[in-house]
């Protein structure tokens, strides 16, 4: 993507813009999200993620420039390393993502492409597992979420259980791949892209229920997804607390 070539009021000739009025000596900075991926709207907002010299400060910061809503990831390298730890831990990857998928705008002595590949790999790698007793509290969760489904007969009820029904059988089904998980617009693009089967059979039925309040298809696809991981957990389940 050539500056020349976008024109003046291009998203991606704004954020080299902005790049060098307020990062001039940043280390590298990474143009994400849909602006970076070519499917950016009049108001889609820039995602900058801007790594800078140690002995600065980690931020996160908005701010409007040049009319467009602007999302600033700023870090320095210990900073982002904790980033990348925190973002494995969670199962998301979401700063490894932006670099991995971004566009590099400006970088000193090659350091936005290194982090680039560094990203790449760390994506392949995938998240660590779960942990036996966070599976097993999940699989109880679900087993519990899947009676109240069930039993449900308030309509507005059973659409809030749907949703608990989504969530933790999706989270169980990435674990069981080892895939990077993903929130709001992002759960059903992770769960398509790490199960397209079981994933889209879980998110149709989830939309089925919202339509007509059918139950069934979403209780079935759930189901499916619980015995991949050792099945309904009811008798025998326990959970302990270490005092303080």
């Amino acid at each position: 993507m050539s500056a020349g070539a976008n024109g003046p009021n291009h998203p991606v000739d704004q954020a080299r813009r902005l790049a060098a009025e307020r990062f001039p000596d940043a280390l590298s900075v990474v143009l994400a999200g849909s602006t970076a991926s070519g499917r950016a709207t009049v108001t889609s907002d820039l995602d900058l993620a801007v790594l800078t010299e140690d002995g600065g400060t980690s931020r996160r910061e908005t701010l409007r420039f040049e009319g467009r809503l602007v999302e600033l990831f700023v870090h320095t390298r210990a900073g982002l390393d904790e980033i990348f730890a925190a973002d494995r831990a969670s199962r998301r990857g979401i700063m490894q993502r932006m670099y991995a998928e971004g566009l590099v705008i400006s970088e000193r002595d090659g350091a936005g492409n290194g982090l680039k590949r560094r990203a790449e790999d760390a994506l392949r790698e995938g998240p660590g597992a779960m942990a036996p007793a966070t599976v097993e509290n999940r699989r109880y969760a679900l087993t519990d979420a899947l009676d109240d489904l069930a039993d449900a007969a308030d309509a507005v009820e059973r659409l809030a259980v749907a949703g608990v029904v989504l969530g933790v059988a999706a989270d169980l089904l990435f674990d069981h791949h080892r895939a990077w998980t993903g929130g709001g617009k992002w759960l059903p693009r992770r769960l398509l892209q790490a199960d397209p089967e079981r994933g889209g059979a879980l998110l149709d039925a989830h939309r089925r229920l919202c339509e007509n309040g059918d139950p069934e298809h979403l209780a079935s696809a759930a189901a499916e997804i619980l015995d991949l991981v050792g099945g309904p957990l009811r008798e025998g389940y326990a959970r302990t607390w270490q005092d303080h």
